[in-house]
């Protein structure tokens, strides 16, 4: 008898169940605090170089006439010297001088990172860079952690990246200088891969599996709750550096779960811990009410032994993204998710993140490009299993894409319209990534479906970290970004209607399994739905020894 039987037994989803559910769901909340703060961290106001008549402590507003005549028409970064005599301005030189200090308007922002640093004119692009290494630090995170949990378990990685996560929180609050701030950034940065994915892999594993697919999506909305919560703090908080420690302390409120939160049973069976397993199935058993008979238990252990030969097998023969490329149909599917994941991350990220070049009120904004996802979120559950999942992948892209392409047709003034084309493209983009994970985890065969689920999650990091320059290009002009974001949607939205629907098709296993499905031969085993797959090898010299049993 198998871990999910056993789960089943206690109640698929029991009382014990949604509890420690639950408890590990708020956990995304201060992980979207974090993949989000910089929005206001590093927020960009309006600025004007310094004159030489500005004392420390000036304003930004100036008469019309001194900024007409001190003031290049298309060059902030410049200035002219400005004399005031008989009642008016004039020029003493012709000849523009680069700014040495800069006057930030303070009527949105009181002041952020890139005021504090001066992270403008030649200097810009280290806002973007600050933002793009915390995206590096994600990927860094989820290769690190990700293998930290799979040898010494998930819930001590878990309250370690918890620690580190509060701790250079703070750092990155009380930087002196950029290259402090951006240092603890990153790391920062890694912990949210430590603290969300070891969650998510827990509240997974405590999960029946007609549950798993609603479990997902729920994980997802608390991430998005945390991503409103983000503009409550900073309608609240105005000075950066408070809202970064403000941001970050609620993770001291998730130390308790030492205390709540069990060890992953399927880690401790694969282990061999299953004294271990057995006490936290039993604990979950006495709080659900039922009862878990001996040779349930016996079944247990059974399983946790050939869990461990299992591991040890795959360690003997490790699959490998090479699997997935040598073989013409599942290169082709393989690199159309790869691409599929590259865009719902840059999109997604970009778009969460560009809500300062909308124009308008940006925490509006804000609000509204985080409360856009509960609806995504709720349709993904509505229709995922009645409309399958390629339908609702190329659909979602496609609404994206057009809505973005748009902007370009809209008016600058019109904010409120820009504002609806993005924030309908943000809502599509959400149903696209929520859509993706279960997708492109479909599409592997289940031999190199860990390894395939990496590789995309890891390719989609390289987007996340080019958002930010992408949104920089708003400055030539402001459509840009939403015009890039768009196209990219509606290319991956087309390209996606050549993957294979998967939805009540049989689980893929082996690699010749996953080459044949989709192919468009009468002979295709995949013709019949629930038909069991006839697990041939392609080219049993080729295929031999690359993990083709699970």
């Amino acid at each position: 008898m198998g871990y999910d039987e056993v789960i089943v037994q206690l109640g698929d989803f029991g009382r014990y169940q949604k509890i420690i559910y639950v408890l590990i769901c708020l956990t995304s909340i201060p992980v979207a605090f974090h993949k989000l703060a910089g929005v206001f961290l590093l927020a960009k106001p309006e600025f004007r170089c310094a004159l030489p008549t500005d004392l420390e402590g000036a304003r930004y507003e100036l008469p019309a006439q001194l900024q007409q005549l001190a003031y290049p028409e298309k060059d902030s970064c410049a200035y002219y010297e400005v004399a005031y005599t008989n009642g008016s301005y004039h020029r003493l030189s012709n000849s523009s001088q680069s700014c040495t200090r800069y006057i930030y308007d303070q009527s949105k922002y009181l002041n952020s990172a890139v005021t504090e640093f001066n992270l403008v004119c030649g200097r810009g692009f280290l806002a973007a860079s600050s933002d793009s290494m915390f995206m590096l630090g994600v990927l860094l995170g989820s290769i690190i952690f990700g293998q930290l949990s799979d040898k010494h378990g998930r819930k001590p990685i878990f309250f370690a990246s918890l620690v580190i996560q509060v701790i250079f929180g703070v750092v990155a609050a009380l930087a002196p200088e950029y290259f402090t701030y951006t240092l603890a950034r990153l790391i920062v940065g890694s912990t949210t891969s430590g603290v969300f994915l070891v969650a998510y892999v827990i509240a997974m594993e405590m999960v029946g599996p007609t549950k798993r697919l609603y479990a997902g999506i729920f994980v997802m909305m608390f991430f998005s709750m945390g991503y409103m919560l983000t503009a409550v703090f900073a309608y609240f908080i105005h000075d950066w550096r408070w809202l970064q420690i403000g941001l970050t302390l609620p993770g001291l409120v998730f130390m308790c779960y030492h205390w709540i939160i069990p060890e992953s049973v399927r880690w401790l069976l694969s282990k061999g811990r299953n004294e271990e397993a057995m006490q936290i199935i039993q604990k979950a058993a006495r709080f659900n009410r039922v009862n878990i008979t001996k040779e349930t238990l016996v079944a247990l252990l059974d399983e946790g032994v050939s869990c461990k030969q299992e591991v040890k097998e795959e360690a003997a023969r490790p699959p490998s993204v090479w699997d997935l490329l040598h073989y013409p149909n599942l290169r082709r599917k393989t690199l159309v998710i790869f691409f599929d994941w590259l865009v719902c991350t840059g999109v997604y990220y970009g778009l969460s993140w560009s809500t300062n070049n909308l124009g308008g009120n940006v925490l509006l904004n804000f609000l509204i490009s985080g409360a856009v996802e509960i609806p995504a979120y709720c349709f993904l559950l509505l229709t995922l299993n009645r409309w399958g999942r390629r339908s609702i992948l190329c659909g979602c892209m496609l609404v994206a894409g057009v809505s973005l392409l748009m902007t370009i047709i809209v008016p600058q003034q019109m904010h409120w319209l820009i504002v609806t084309c993005a924030m309908v493209g943000k809502l599509a983009i959400t149903g696209s990534y929520g859509t993706i994970y279960l997708f492109s985890s479909e599409q592997f065969p289940t031999v190199v479906r860990t390894v395939g689920m990496g590789a995309a999650s890891m390719v989609s990091r390289l987007t996340g970290m080019l958002a930010p320059y992408l949104n920089a290009l708003a400055t030539i002009w402001p459509p840009l970004p939403l015009v890039i974001y768009g196209a990219l949607s509606l290319a991956a939205g087309f390209m996606s209607l050549m993957l294979p629907e998967t939805h009540n098709k049989p689980t893929l296993e082996t690699i010749a399994d996953g080459e044949r499905f989709g192919k468009k031969e009468p002979t295709d085993a995949y013709l019949e739905a629930g038909k069991e797959l006839e697990a041939q090898p392609l080219n049993a010299a080729t295929l031999n020894g690359n993990g083709l049993k699970h």
